[in-house]
């Protein structure tokens, strides 16, 4: 045999081999794990080949963006997460989705999300994900700890969220909120980007209550994790 056809084999032995593996991760694996939880009563929009959900995910989101919401309310979920609000709907409280290839349970009855965070949470680990900005910016904190480390964080936080140090903290919450709406009463008629200005408040009342009389230092903080972010 020659080197041209030996070439040919393993060309298309590499070939062949690369295909089996591409179907085993983007269509055999979806396929059993739809199945499997499918069985056990957990239903969920049908995954799409290669790219899961998120075709429908974005034209659910483009459709709500599309139009004004037809009046004030605090009902927002339809139009913030209105994929989410219509597969609640369709296949009940609990479902899967898929983004891409990556299987994802949604769990929303309180019983459920109690015995995940609080009961049995060394059963569900974290995303682990080094790469994601999340983790770049905050590091190993609460938010991306486990365990033995994770407890220990939220022990020494529970001071901070005690019911009595929560309500310390209203007059620097109202002193921010105040400090916002004098701003905006100076722009009447005006457009306002409202997305920004909470995100503003939120560093403002963070940086009041966790910096007290030097919050200023704190906002420094915020602008500067805002640049990272940006890089």
């Amino acid at each position: 045999m020659d080197s041209t056809a030996k070439l040919l084999i393993f060309l298309a032995s590499s070939l062949t081999l690369f295909l089996l593996n591409f179907l085993h991760k983007y269509w055999w694996i979806p396929f059993k794990i739809q199945r499997a939880l499918s069985l056990q009563g957990i239903k969920g929009p049908s995954y799409e080949f290669i790219h899961g959900n998120n075709k429908a995910s974005t034209r659910f989101r483009n459709e709500a963006l599309s139009k004004p919401m037809a009046s004030l309310t605090h009902n927002i979920v339809p139009r913030v997460i209105p994929q989410i609000h219509s597969w609640i709907n369709t296949y009940g409280k609990n479902y899967l989705t898929w983004e891409g290839n990556r299987a994802q349970l949604v769990i929303s009855e309180p019983e459920l999300i109690k015995e995940i965070l609080k009961t049995n949470d060394g059963s569900f680990p974290k995303r682990k994900d080094d790469s994601s900005i999340i983790h770049k910016i905050i590091g190993g904190g609460l938010v991306t700890s486990e365990g033995a480390k994770w407890a220990k964080q939220r022990k020494l936080a529970n001071h901070a969220f005690h019911g009595e140090s929560l309500k310390n903290m209203n007059p620097a919450v109202i002193a921010s909120v105040e400090t916002m709406l004098e701003k905006w009463k100076g722009r009447e008629g005006e457009e306002i980007e409202v997305f920004n200005e909470f995100r503003l408040l939120t560093s403002e009342v963070i940086s009041r209550t966790a910096f007290g009389s030097n919050y200023l230092e704190g906002k420094k903080i915020f602008d500067m994790l805002t640049k990272l972010a940006i890089l």
